[in-house]
């Protein structure tokens, strides 16, 4: 990285539209312009802000191509480099600065840390672009004054900022505003194996430590209440938000079993009941279930009969009393008969029983309200049929207790009744999202309310190709890994202004610990080094009530997650 103070290039064409066209100074070695990188361009009035999407190279005369240097000619390539060839890069304009005439304290940004701090957010007004620099504007690094300036500081008293990470060639915290954050649904998204359960699981302990919401976890493959295995050739463990939040997590199990072989502390169980099942639930799932229309409508008929009890009565009709009913209730036979041979699966769920004497919901929701953070681990009850049936169940019926709460408090309009924010995390969103059934599933719901209710999504997914376009508009921050296919390249940028030219971005991010940062939590777009889950952030986290597991009951953890891995 070279200085701040030394320019790169110069602004030789553009557009607001398209972006700016730099030429880069003979010095600089196109080898150092990095897709991803933050640059600032210092125009004759105002500093704009700008993201490296594209690096070419130029040649003054055709007659250079038709005719090039010999390899082994280090004196010729030197006289060519600069007038003959050249690098240029492509940027595009994101934010800018305009001093405000006749302030002496806006004249220019802060240039180290204390200043900042010792200035107000207010008196560092970042405005979208709206014009763009004149003709041979001088390219330059960005520099941590500016970084400060755009994505702020951790420690911001002001606000509940949050590091991810840090831009590519600097040692600089790139921030997310979670109160921003929290206004809208969120999506993490990036193809396996790039690092989206270590980047969830940042997320939502910056959420827990700044104290900017609750979270409902719903934890597919156990990675996230307790320890999980590290990606990598070695076998090793990273810690669960409860070892790191051990006062403000709470694990809910629906295999007690597999959660104890794990050596899960102070997990509770969770069981559900078949009067707790709607139709819409059983809509879902009606892939998984190969239901019929035909079959879900008959489920309503029989459900006006028997009320909640429905699903039990019909398991336990035989086909005289299925004739009897449908001659009574004009029901189709052969479709209440398929009916009853396929919701027979359910009864190979553990954690589904006929009847249950303890509201668990209720429970959860009684944690969520005490400001604890819930984790409900499926272990091996983790095929998509138990996953989305138990998800939508839970999730249907906090929202209805959401939405009671956010119209007490519309009424009385008393802060003590103002409902605590809520995130639940979901993964393999586009299951919940897909365009056939979003407009029928509690989570489209939630994700067009936009916090109407105090209710937001964390989606995180591999294919966001697969989530319906109107939900993937509403989403307001997009954390992206690598990506490799167009359609789910193409659903990233769903809604954003100027996504084109993000595109090239995206698609050359390393595949392991990068990610492409946009939306309504931070400024601008932005790449950032994620910030590592690993020891040294246990510490940064600031978790004093954090102990240490005995070597022993770590080693007894790993033999165990060994055996189930296949190790």
């Amino acid at each position: 990285m070279t200085h701040p103070n030394i320019p790169l290039g110069s602004v030789i064409q553009g557009s607001l539209s398209q972006g700016l066209e730099i030429r880069l100074h003979p010095d600089i070695s196109v080898e150092d312009m990095r897709v991803g990188k933050f640059l600032v361009v210092q125009g004759t009035r105002s500093r704009f802000f700008c993201l490296l999407t594209d690096v070419t190279l130029g040649t003054a005369s055709a007659r250079i191509l038709a005719n090039p240097p010999d390899p082994s000619d280090d004196f010729m390539r030197e006289i060519l480099a600069g007038n003959g060839t050249f690098g240029t890069i492509n940027i595009s304009p994101m934010l800018m600065f305009t001093p405000t005439e006749g302030n002496p304290q806006k004249e220019k940004l802060p240039s180290t840390l204390a200043s900042f701090q010792a200035q107000s957010s207010a008196e560092i007004e970042l405005l979208p672009v709206k014009t763009i620099p004149s003709h041979f504007s001088q390219v330059y690094d960005a520099s941590e004054a500016d970084f400060r300036a755009v994505f702020g500081w951790e420690d911001d008293p002001t606000r509940r900022n949050f590091a991810i990470g840090q831009p590519l060639d600097m040692e600089v915290p790139i921030c997310l505003n979670l109160d921003r954050f929290i206004e809208r649904s969120n999506g993490v998204f990036g193809k396996s194996g790039t690092g989206k359960s270590f980047l969830t699981r940042l997320l939502i302990s910056g959420i827990i430590r700044k104290q900017a919401a609750v979270n409902l976890m719903f934890d597919m493959h156990s990675e996230y209440g307790w320890e999980a295995v590290s990606e990598g050739k070695q076998f090793s463990t990273v810690k669960g938000l409860r070892q790191l939040f051990p006062g403000q997590v709470e694990i809910y199990t629906l295999d007690p079993e597999s959660t104890k072989r794990r050596g899960v502390r102070d997990a509770q169980e969770l069981y559900l009941s078949y009067d707790q099942i709607e139709i819409e639930d059983l809509r879902l799932v009606g892939h998984e279930l190969n239901l019929s229309e035909a079959s879900l409508d008959n489920a309503n008929i029989l459900a006006a009969e028997f009320g909640k009890s429905w699903i039990t009565q019909l398991l336990n009709m035989s086909n005289e009393e299925i004739q009897l009913f449908c001659e009574e209730k004009q029901g189709h036979k052969g479709s209440i008969m398929a009916l009853q041979r396929k919701l027979m699966r359910l009864d190979n769920l553990k954690y589904m029983r006929s009847v249950c004497p303890h509201n668990y919901i209720d429970q959860i929701l009684q944690s969520l309200d005490a400001g604890n953070h819930v984790v409900v681990e499926f272990g091996s009850q983790s095929n998509m049929l138990s996953y989305m049936l138990a998800t939508n169940m839970i999730t249907r019926r906090i929202h209805k207790s959401y939405v009671k709460k956010a119209d007490e408090f519309l009424r009385t309009k008393n802060p003590q009744d103002r409902p605590q924010p809520l995130v639940i995390m979901i993964e393999e969103a586009h299951r919940f999202l897909d365009s056939s059934i979003v407009h029928q599933t509690i989570f489209g719901t939630i994700a067009r309310e936009m916090r109407k209710y105090f209710v937001t999504l964390l989606i995180v997914d591999q294919r966001p190709s697969g989530i319906d376009n109107e939900v993937m508009s509403q989403v307001g921050t997009r954390i992206t890994c690598l990506l490799n296919d167009d359609k789910d390249i193409d659903a990233i940028f769903t809604g954003v202004s100027g996504g084109q030219s993000l595109r090239s971005v995206l698609a050359k991010l390393d595949s392991k610990q990068q990610a492409l940062v946009l939306g309504h939590a931070v400024p601008m777009p932005v790449v950032v080094r994620t910030r590592p889950y690993d020891s040294t952030f246990y510490k940064e986290i600031g978790i004093t009530a954090w102990k240490e597991i005995p070597d022993e009951e770590v080693f007894a953890v790993a033999e165990t997650a060994k055996a189930d891995l296949g190790f």
